[in-house]
């Protein structure tokens, strides 16, 4: 079809009428995933944190630690604006197999490491796998999941990061348990976790489709409608319309076709068009990523540290911070959908940062034992997990179709690079140092970080429950139609 044609679709209208089916359950299993890896990643590297300061792995301080996380999330912020802007001009589905494949090879020669450099360098790669798999993976995500539900799916698919970390924390109890392998072998083998899970994903991800609502944007309408129409059939059997039903006639979209979307309009609707949401998406990514990134990647060292925790046995406290986790979002999502997501994001963001400024000073008090530490943690990201997950879910669905990759892209990368990419190493820096004064203050950082984000949602949060993502932000391609 030609640039510049118009035509009239209603795909967004069929995909988001479609019950819920075992084909959504397959979009979830094999796009959501990405979470569980990220998890899994994260986790092995937090937990082997300890370990690698030994002389018989790596031996690096605390500080190389916290920078090694760094390197990784510097290699997701790379990752995720160069294949987010690849998923929107080239589709989403080509993206789903390069940005798994860059993982694997990062994970891989992770376990191959032979000093600093060559693991925050193999720690990099495996980032930008990572990064760009948020990018691809939550804007066909967004597109393909009914409206009336797309909020708690969002949560609960953002909240398996944790069953990732889960699966990571449980793994290093034995892989780091000296009975069972030697320490300076055991590590190694961890990494080899991830790499197996990407390997069962990539079979999984061969029966996904392209996006029908970008396949309608580029030219490719017929194809959009036959795949909707294939899953129609799936859904419904011989009951599924041939023709679709008069009744939805007014909610046909009307777009111009393009071939991609130039930088001149992309900055145009991210800074000019759409800059209050910008702001909006900026502030939740990076005060939920330095929350995160802050406290997370350093569990192990404050176990370590402050409570004496051997570093063979750090898995079984990130056990239940992980569960408590993945907890969140399970049971809190469906409100995002039903109470609404100015209300709920609100009170997550703001929750979560008066808890953790409470928790702060018990620590700085004495009065935490390793254990209620991680109680005490476990209660905070309980809640924190459903806020951290609805600043991902918000920059997926605040902005047109055109630029829905790219602008996850752009806010995850910036928000990461504000609120996340110091944070690990400045947190490395301040436990090496053994300050509990100071280590108190940075956790009041943080907290005032997440409340000032909850006072933002409130006052210009976009009320996107149970609304098309056409209604939320109208396709740049439908301007003047």
């Amino acid at each position: 079809m030609p640039n510049g044609e118009t035509i009239e679709s209603y795909v967004p209208a069929r995909l988001d009428r479609l019950p819920w089916s075992p084909w959504h359950w397959l979009i979830v299993v094999a796009l959501g995933a990405t979470w569980i890896l990220d998890g899994l990643e994260v986790t092995l590297a937090g937990a082997l944190g300890g370990i690698l300061t030994r002389p018989e792995t790596l031996g690096l301080t605390p500080a190389r630690v916290g920078a090694s996380a760094t390197y990784y999330l510097a290699g997701a912020v790379a990752g995720a604006l160069l294949f987010g802007y690849a998923t929107d001009r080239f589709g989403r589905k080509k993206l789903f197999f390069i940005t798994l494949s860059v993982y694997l090879i990062g994970t891989a020669l992770s376990a191959f490491s032979w000093n600093f450099w060559s693991y925050a360098f193999f720690r990099a790669i495996t980032g930008a796998g990572i990064g760009g798999e948020y990018a691809a993976i939550n804007s066909a995500i967004d597109e393909l999941i009914p409206a009336r539900v797309r909020g708690r799916v969002d949560l609960i698919i953002n909240g398996s990061y944790w069953v990732g970390a889960a699966l990571g924390a449980g793994a290093t109890l034995v892989l780091l348990d000296p009975r069972y392998l030697p320490i300076w072998v055991g590590w190694r083998f961890a990494f080899g976790i991830g790499a197996t899970l990407g390997l069962i994903i990539i079979i999984f991800r061969r029966w996904i489709p392209e996006s029908p609502r970008w396949l309608m944007i580029h030219g490719r309408n017929d194809e959009a409608e036959e795949i909707v129409g294939e899953v129609e059939r799936k859904i419904w059997g011989a009951d599924a319309p041939a023709v679709i039903d008069r009744r939805y006639s007014d909610a046909a979209m009307r777009v111009r076709m393009r071939t991609h979307t130039p930088w001149r309009e992309i900055w145009d609707a991210i800074a000019h068009e759409h800059r209050w949401r910008s702001f909006l998406g900026l502030v939740l990514m990076s005060t939920q990523a330095f929350f995160y990134n802050a406290i997370f990647f350093t569990y192990a060292l404050v176990l370590m540290r402050f409570y004496s925790v051997p570093g063979s046995e750090v898995g079984g406290y990130l056990l239940p911070f992980a569960l408590g986790n993945a907890l969140g979002p399970l049971l809190l999502g469906h409100l995002f959908d039903t109470i609404g997501r100015k209300q709920m994001i609100a009170v997550t963001y703001g929750l979560a940062g008066i808890l953790l400024a409470v928790s702060g000073w018990l620590f700085h008090a004495g009065l935490f034992t390793a254990q209620t530490q991680t109680l005490a943690w476990t209660i905070i990201f309980f809640i924190a997990s459903a806020a951290a997950s609805s600043a991902y879910l918000t920059v997926s669905e605040i902005f047109p179709l055109e630029i829905r990759a790219m602008a996850i892209a752009i806010f995850y990368a910036i928000g990461t690079l504000l609120g996340g990419v110091g944070a690990p190493a400045l947190f490395g820096w301040i436990i090496g140092t053994g300050s509990i004064t100071a280590l108190f203050i940075g956790y009041l950082v943080a907290a005032a970080l997440m409340i000032f984000g909850a006072l933002v949602e409130a006052w210009i949060g976009v009320p996107a429950e149970r609304r098309p993502l056409e209604h939320i932000a109208a396709p740049l391609s439908s301007k003047g139609l």
